[in-house]
């Protein structure tokens, strides 16, 4: 196998994620990063002049920071997004960008929480139709011991609409609840609370990312509202075809 070329990178956001992030993508090499509501980081124009610029925004930022760094992109350079979402944020930075830069969608399946002892082994939705910066970017990855999944844009929002999406629904139901104090608990009980407390801190816009803005969340919301009034019906209806017989 050939050696990887030498990189650098450039990370534009670094809130939770793009802090998280920025130490691993430091083992690659050496990483740019800028974001404005840190004063004391690199400039736009600096992280935006790599040779590959990882962009670590929320989905309703995307298109503001496609239009900032484009002037600054250099000819061949790849411009990564980690949006939980492929389809759409896709379309928008292709139709943003200048064409002499490579766009590639990649989705860590992990955040700090999940991933806070360690990111060997843990996966990453790769979008092949990244052609030649897809495939480096799965050297890349391999790199860091992560496990790479290769999935189109739609095939990932499809599914993510019952992975995320769904998780994200049951962890808001389950904290509007209001329980009270439950100092006997089963082993599945707490491997429920714990699943969904993975998501809990999560920030509001990634809720309504996930529940709202995945073009396949439509049909998971009605599969399950459908599905608990069916199941809260049936005890009733069941007693009454009891005594009707």
């Amino acid at each position: 196998m050939s050696r990887l070329p030498r990189l650098r990178f450039g990370l534009i956001g670094l809130g939770a994620f793009g802090a998280f992030c920025r130490p691993h993508l430091e083992r690659l090499g050496p990483v740019a990063g800028h974001d404005p509501a840190w004063p004391g980081s690199d400039s736009l124009a600096e992280a935006a002049s790599r040779d590959i610029v990882v962009l670590a925004v929320p989905v309703a930022r995307l298109a503001e920071a496609a239009r900032a760094i484009a002037p600054h992109l250099r000819p061949g350079a790849v411009v990564v997004e980690l949006c939980s979402l492929k389809t759409r944020p896709l379309a928008t930075l292709r139709a943003l960008l200048p064409r002499h830069v490579r766009v590639l969608g990649l989705h860590p399946l992990f955040g700090p929480q999940s991933a806070r002892d360690g990111i060997v082994g843990l996966r990453v939705v790769v979008d092949p139709s990244g052609g030649a910066a897809a495939r480096l970017a799965a050297r890349l990855l391999h790199r860091l011991g992560l496990a790479v999944v290769w999935m189109t844009a739609e095939e990932h929002d499809q599914q993510m609409a019952w992975v995320q999406g769904l998780t994200h629904l049951l962890a808001r139901l389950v904290q509007g609840l209001d329980m009270p104090e439950l100092p006997h608990r089963t082993r599945s009980f707490d491997r429920l609370m714990d699943a969904l407390g993975m998501v809990s801190q999560d920030s509001e816009a990634l809720f309504r990312t996930i529940t709202e803005e995945n073009p396949f969340m439509p049909e998971v919301k009605a599969r399950l509202l459908a599905g608990a009034e069916a199941l809260l019906r049936a005890p009733a209806d069941q007693g009454e075809d009891t005594l009707a017989a």
